[in-house]
């Protein structure tokens, strides 16, 4: 990646519903994984990058992560009254950001195998792509049913179809985001007009990825972890 320093956005500001009872008093990633937030587990990965700026979005049960985050130097984007979904929220951030690339880590996975911020940071080419997300093939996931996302075609471009997940991982750029008159919106709608123009790109990740979105999902990722 060419662009130094490097800013890095965090997705913390979910309900968690799909979590039930265990999100009733906190939010989705102060769960405990194998003794340890979720959220940490993320800023692991995070610090391996060095980054200059790390931005954690918040809108549900803000100041237990407020509280929990203050220390490791983390910026806020409080979303009041509404929540912004990804693309909004992303947007929302920007003047912590700074200038287009930056990174996106989504809080509820675990990770086994090579640090995927890292991956993406050595394959990110800003000529060819205007996001590269770090995808999983379906048989390296754990706790996600379904067939996938995305279908990987040539050089690395994808489009929607089966055979990846996405991991919760990319670089992207953001100048697109302003194109969508939505206060609330998902990335989704940016990927799919970066897809139209060819420059949607995935890497599929070698190690093993766990969806934490459920509750069966704790006990599996702590076997994921058990067994590195």
């Amino acid at each position: 990646m060419t662009q130094d320093p490097y800013a890095v956005m965090l997705f913390a500001a979910g309900f968690g519903t799909r979590m039930g009872d265990l999100t009733k008093d906190r939010p989705k990633p102060l769960i405990q994984v194998a003794g340890r937030a979720l959220i940490d587990h993320a800023l692991d990965l995070v610090d391996d990058l060095r980054p200059d700026c790390v931005v954690a979005n918040l809108h549900y049960l803000p100041d237990q992560l407020e509280l929990h985050l203050t220390p490791r130097d983390v910026l806020f984007s409080k979303e009041q009254p509404e929540i912004l979904e990804t693309g909004g929220g992303l947007r929302a951030a920007l003047p912590l950001l700074g200038s287009s690339p930056v990174f996106t880590l989504n809080t509820d996975a675990i990770w086994s195998g090579p640090n995927p911020l890292t991956l993406l940071r050595d394959a990110w080419d800003p000529t060819r792509m205007d996001a590269l997300l770090m995808c999983v093939p379906t048989a390296q996931t754990i706790g996600h049913g379904g067939p996938g996302d995305f279908t990987a075609g040539a050089e690395g471009r994808i489009s929607r179809g089966p055979g990846l997940v996405y991991g919760g991982a990319q670089i992207v750029k953001t100048e697109g985001l302003n194109a969508f008159p939505e206060r609330a919106f998902s990335l989704n709608l940016l990927w799919d007009q970066m897809h139209k123009q060819d420059r949607l790109y995935a890497l599929s990740y070698p190690g093993r990825w766990c969806d934490v979105g459920r509750p069966e999902g704790i006990a599996l990722a702590e076997g994921l972890i058990a067994d590195v």
